[in-house]
């Protein structure tokens, strides 16, 4: 565990690195430690580093563990957050367990969260997953070339406005995977996009505050960064390589 320690402070001084390079306060990047198969014991070995968010990418793996780290842990409860996709059966144990969702990628689904966060009477952030590069593997509104396509980008307004009006919701930004690629300059317009949609969205919805764009992951985080995000979802750099 002496080795998650270190990772979170090399990922910390990399994220305030890539800030620090393009004029931005680290302080405005929030590290999303994404624990996806590893154990309690990795996820309070990272809370004892300092990490106060952490994500799971299944609701089943996170009901189980959520409790488990915060029997171990003394200090103040860590925010949890939903990074993965919502299956519309799962939406009543995600509102019950997670604090925030980025995987809001149609209309339906913000619908349910609506309705089971009204009902267990809180209000959910939550960010719209955005698909921008057009790769068919990934969730998300599609968005692609949507600086182009007014049709697309219309479509995609009419169903913001929609979600903006349900109850027990705040919708506070956007969310994209990237490509999976060896270069990670070669995502660079992925990000880009992304941060002009989150433009796009302010001038249409001027009275709504959006406040995040989460985007980047172990190999492009660095980038996303420079390129404006706001939360970054870390899982390899901190803990290692997958398991299970």
């Amino acid at each position: 565990m002496t080795e998650i320690v270190h990772n979170v402070t090399r990922v910390q001084e990399r994220i305030a690195e890539a800030a620090l390079r393009v004029g931005r306060d680290p302080a405005e990047v929030t590290l999303v430690a994404v624990a996806k198969t590893f154990p309690a014991e990795a996820v309070v070995a990272a809370y004892q580093a300092g990490v106060r968010h952490f994500g799971e990418n299944r609701v089943e793996e996170g009901m189980t563990k959520i409790p488990a780290v915060h029997a171990a842990i003394s200090g103040p409860r860590p925010t949890w957050h939903m990074v993965g996709h919502v299956q519309s059966r799962k939406a009543k144990a995600v509102v019950a367990h997670f604090d925030y969702v980025h995987s809001v990628d149609r209309l339906k689904i913000a619908r349910r969260l609506s309705r089971f966060a009204q009902e267990a009477g809180r209000t959910l952030p939550v960010l719209l997953e955005c698909n921008v590069s057009g790769e068919e593997t990934k969730f998300g509104f599609d968005l692609q070339d949507w600086e182009h396509d007014e049709p697309r980008r219309e479509a995609f307004f009419a169903a913001v406005e929609e979600i903006l009006a349900l109850p027990a919701l705040s919708v506070q930004g956007l969310m994209t995977m990237a490509p999976f690629v060896t270069d990670p300059e070669t995502v660079r317009p992925v990000f880009a996009s992304l941060r002009g949609l989150l433009d796009a969205l302010r001038s249409r919805f001027p009275t709504h505050k959006w406040r995040h764009l989460s985007m980047g992951m172990t190999d492009d985080f660095e980038v996303a960064v420079e390129e404006g995000a706001t939360m970054v979802r870390i899982g390899r750099a901190l803990f290692g390589a997958r398991q299970g």
